[in-house]
């Protein structure tokens, strides 16, 4: 940090060190603007790019299996195509480091789930009001529910020091006689939770989004009622930022316009709270309908890499239903559903080919497989491959670390299986290289396959052997 009587950077120095943007092009900006400082909408054209903070979390940013996730991130990449820029995110540990480097000027943009009430730095200015999301009581269902206020008085209540819970609750009090509650230190909203879901608290409070998220962990709990006026989520831009609202306003209303903007909240909505379970109705249809198109293709997958061709098939019936047409959202596509890049790195040109989906597919767990440390036995390989295959390697590393720290061994299934799931834990994802990961998903995911191809042994009648994804055939 500057001492305050070292002498400040001129506005030019500032800009070039800040912006990288070249000499003679901030030199022209404030030569035609009577050298005044230029707006955060002039520097962005001038940069030709965008600079965003946004935080790892899954209101804002995190690494998926197919690349870059999360509604903030979709929404920053939206604004910097309507601006035809680059989008270059730069990633803070809170949504109020997002605010400060915003206030400071450090980049244009702050996009990290910031509430636009409650305390915020001097000046900062905030653009369209684009999500709100509300509060809800949270209970345990072996509990009495409480249908108003004033039944959250005499109950043991619980929120999280310093959140927007805090301060809807001293706000409440001025109603609800007798409302108290503890302020305690927690890592993240899932930590209160879990006291309410182990018994120790009787109440807590939550957003939407929070308990979305939280039902993969605690499937006892249950919303109550709302207790306050729901959050306002919104942008914020510098002090000197003003010459960009007109633009993002000009933008927020496009998106909500044509519909783009609900369908990347929805979608990532969706994301926190979807949980496939088998449908054994529908698998057995499958396989007498569709699965006879694409076996003789398994097969054939099944001998050039040796695996298991039911477990290959197995895989496309998770991934697509058996569905060559098949895409998301995040441009994964085809029955294996195959990123682009990974399509490129298995030598496969296109990915709605249905043959070539199943090859492309194959060959990916057979690198997986191979990267795996040679030590894992199988069926512990084979597992954690098709972990990998869903969350990304990088991912599953990180829960084989948590793994190891928290006394388990990270060679076994079993025990990276169980930590999987707390990647989505802030105490936990912070302190990890890849961050936030849904990681209730491969869990999911390997458990679905597990089935599936048991159900394919059972119903095909074959038990013909074969390798483990990253085992040679045999010949």
């Amino acid at each position: 940090m500057q001492p305050e009587s070292a002498p400040a950077a001129s506005p030019w120095r500032r800009l070039r060190s800040r912006f990288g943007v070249p000499a003679i092009l901030l030199s022209s900006l404030m030569i035609g603007t009577c050298s005044r400082m230029p707006g955060a909408l002039e520097l962005i054209i001038a940069q030709g790019a965008v600079e965003v903070a946004t935080r790892n979390s899954p209101l804002a940013y995190y690494e998926g299996a197919a690349g870059p996730e999360g509604p903030e991130y979709e929404l920053a990449r939206a604004f910097a195509e309507h601006l035809g820029v680059r989008l270059e995110l730069r990633t803070v540990p809170t949504a109020a480091a997002a605010l400060s480097s915003a206030a400071r000027n450090r980049v244009q943009i702050a996009a990290a789930g910031i509430v636009t009430g409650g305390e915020h730095p001097r000046r900062v200015l905030f653009g369209p009001v684009f999500q709100r999301i509300d509060q809800y009581v949270i209970y345990r269902v072996q509990d009495r529910l409480p249908r108003t206020p004033a039944e959250l008085a005499g109950r043991r209540v619980v929120v999280q020091r310093n959140s927007p819970h805090s301060a809807a609750l001293t706000q409440l009090a001025t109603q609800v006689p007798g409302l108290a509650w503890t302020e305690v230190r927690a890592a993240d909203a899932l930590d209160v939770l879990g006291r309410v879901a182990r018994g120790e608290a009787d109440l807590t409070i939550a957003d939407s989004i929070e308990f979305s998220l939280a039902r993969h962990f605690f499937p006892d709990l249950r919303p109550a009622f709302r207790i306050a006026e729901a959050e306002a989520v919104a942008w914020s831009i510098p002090p000197d930022g003003r010459d960009l609202l007109p633009e993002l306003e000009r933008f927020f209303a496009k998106i909500e316009s044509d519909g783009r903007l609900a369908d990347i909240l929805e979608r990532n909505r969706r994301a926190l709270v979807r949980f496939d379970r088998v449908d054994a109705a529908s698998f057995v249809a499958g396989v007498r309908e569709r699965l006879p198109r694409y076996q003789a293709w398994f097969q054939e997958a099944a001998a050039e890499t040796g695996i298991d061709w039911r477990l290959l098939a197995a895989v496309g019936y998770q991934e697509s239903r058996w569905d060559p047409a098949a895409v998301s959202p995040t441009g994964v596509q085809g029955l294996m559903m195959l990123t682009a890049e990974t399509a490129r790195r298995v030598g496969i040109a296109d990915r709605t080919d249905p043959r070539q989906s199943i090859l492309g597919g194959a060959r990916y767990l057979r690198v997986i497989g191979e990267t795996i440390p040679k030590r894992i036995p199988d069926p512990d390989r084979t597992w954690m491959t098709l972990a990998a295959y869903n969350v990304g390697y990088g991912h599953l590393e990180d829960a084989r670390i948590l793994t190891q720290r928290r006394g388990q061994d990270p060679d076994r299934w079993p025990d990276v299986r169980e930590n999987l799931p707390l990647l989505a834990q802030e105490s936990h994802y912070v302190t990890l290289k890849r961050g936030y990961a849904r990681g209730w998903e491969p869990v999911g995911f390997v458990r679905n396959v597990q089935t599936y191809a048991e159900l394919l042994r059972w119903m095909l009648d074959d038990d013909a052997p074969s390798a483990a994804p990253g085992e040679k055939p045999a010949q």
